[in-house]
């Protein structure tokens, strides 16, 4: 393939601890080494893309850099049978978007170990409104109903819930019957929760144990906590027994600070959740799921879709936490196409 212009998203460092984000033109020649090239139609805005867009070391350790760990399109350019150039494809995790150039650019080059087909009754568009985010809220409630929960053995606790993972969480749970309370600090998107099936929502004070009691009231049968810190300790200590805990975000605290009475007592389980090394056969079946048994209706309702050029301004309104669900980043190819319908 001839080297192609594109334009991306580029975070610069022009100083010590420093950095400007700015549109950019580059070519299809400077991405890395990889057996896919991708023509990026839709990527999504998450959190740990804001980080590497203000040059969160943790995240991103080289600059120059074009953030974005979520990407759908459409194969470009590729040697291998199973994607051949057109073949609709979504790039979630591993190392996009964090030291590979990501969705935040009209073309991705990737191993083709980290490619994965669209999944049939899911557009790419979609997809994009799921992204990382809603792939680890189904990883989520994969795990707990593993774990053996159902609705009839009480109510769900869903932190951070106005945001991508906690909101699709809810979303998905109340689909399956669940009863859910879901905490949030925003009193001004309780009709948005109510709209996505969360029955009760209560504050993060009321959420936060400040007393340090090692057990509390026996009030959750399973918790998708997504912010860590005292809220999962908090969650933790009110499981009821037998239940279980998944943890996939640490955005109020990386620390625990519990006893070990829930787990030995209660018997309660915390289940660790990593999207980003998943097991490709386990990220293809939840996948499946998320484009059959458990496509949401409310899809349209959980994403805003943005422009590149307006991509700038919503990394700083998701860093101030104002931003609610999902932010769906269209590129212009998506804008243009006449094989999308979105409905």
């Amino acid at each position: 393939m001839e080297t192609t212009p594109f334009r991306a998203l580029v975070v610069e460092e022009t100083g010590d601890k420093q950095y400007v984000r700015r549109i950019t033109t580059r070519t299809t020649d400077e991405l890395p080494a990889g057996e896919v090239l991708v023509r990026v139609h839709y990527s999504s805005l998450n959190y740990k893309d804001a980080l590497s867009a203000i040059g969160n070391r943790g995240v991103t350790r080289r600059y120059p850099h074009t953030p974005g760990i979520d990407a759908a399109g459409v194969v470009a350019e590729s040697g291998l049978s199973e994607f051949p150039p057109g073949t609709p494809v979504i790039v979630c995790c591993y190392d996009l978007g964090m030291n590979t150039p990501g969705g935040f650019g009209e073309y991705i080059r990737v191993p083709a170990a980290w490619v994965m087909p669209c999944p049939e009754g899911l557009t790419l568009k979609e997809s994009m409104v799921y992204g990382t985010a809603g792939f680890t809220a189904a990883l989520s409630v994969e795990r707990l109903r593993n774990h053996g929960l159902h609705p009839e053995q009480g109510r769900v606790l869903v932190s951070g819930a106005t945001g991508g993972v906690g909101s699709v969480a809810v979303a998905l749970l109340a689909r399956q019957g669940f009863s859910i309370t879901a905490v949030s600090g925003k009193v001004d998107q309780h009709d948005f929760l109510h709209a996505l099936g969360a029955e009760r929502i209560i504050t993060r004070q009321a959420a936060t144990d400040t007393k340090n009691r090692a057990l509390l009231k026996e009030q959750w049968a399973g918790v998708v906590d997504t912010v860590g810190g005292p809220i999962l300790a908090t969650a933790l200590k009110g499981t009821k027994y037998g239940g279980a805990v998944t943890c996939c975000g640490n955005v109020a605290a990386p620390n625990l600070d519990l006893t070990v009475y829930p787990f030995i007592l209660r018997g309660v389980a915390l289940l660790g959740i990593d999207a980003a090394k998943c097991d490709m056969a386990l990220r293809r079946r939840v996948w499946e799921k998320l484009a059959g048994p458990w496509k949401l209706d409310q899809l349209a309702d959980l994403a805003e879709t943005i422009s590149l050029a307006e991509l700038d301004r919503y990394i700083d309104e998701m860093l101030q936490g104002r931003v609610k669900g999902r932010v769906v980043l269209q590129h212009e190819i998506a804008a243009e196409s006449q094989r999308e319908v979105w409905s």
